[in-house]
């Protein structure tokens, strides 16, 4: 499994569906926090983005905050 540290950067909703929106995230770095100084070797810089139309999942989100994101290999789906 990879952990990636992301910070939650902006939210767009998009012109097609009002209850759908855009969710921005970016890989950040900030010396003094130690948490990010363990981050900041496998994931130094990039991005990630999201399109939700939950509206219990968009609830927790907050912008500014921090997030892991953990990746490891799904089963095979047949």
């Amino acid at each position: 499994m990879v952990r990636a540290l992301f910070q939650f950067q902006a939210v767009k909703k998009t012109c097609y569906n009002p209850a759908v929106e855009i969710l921005y995230f970016s890989a950040t770095y900030d010396s003094r926090i130690e948490e990010h100084q363990r981050f900041y070797s496998s994931t130094p810089s990039g991005s990630f983005e999201m399109t939700c139309n939950n509206p219990e999942a968009l609830k927790q989100f907050t912008l500014g905050k921090y997030y892991y994101f953990d990746v490891h290999e799904a089963p095979e789906f047949k």
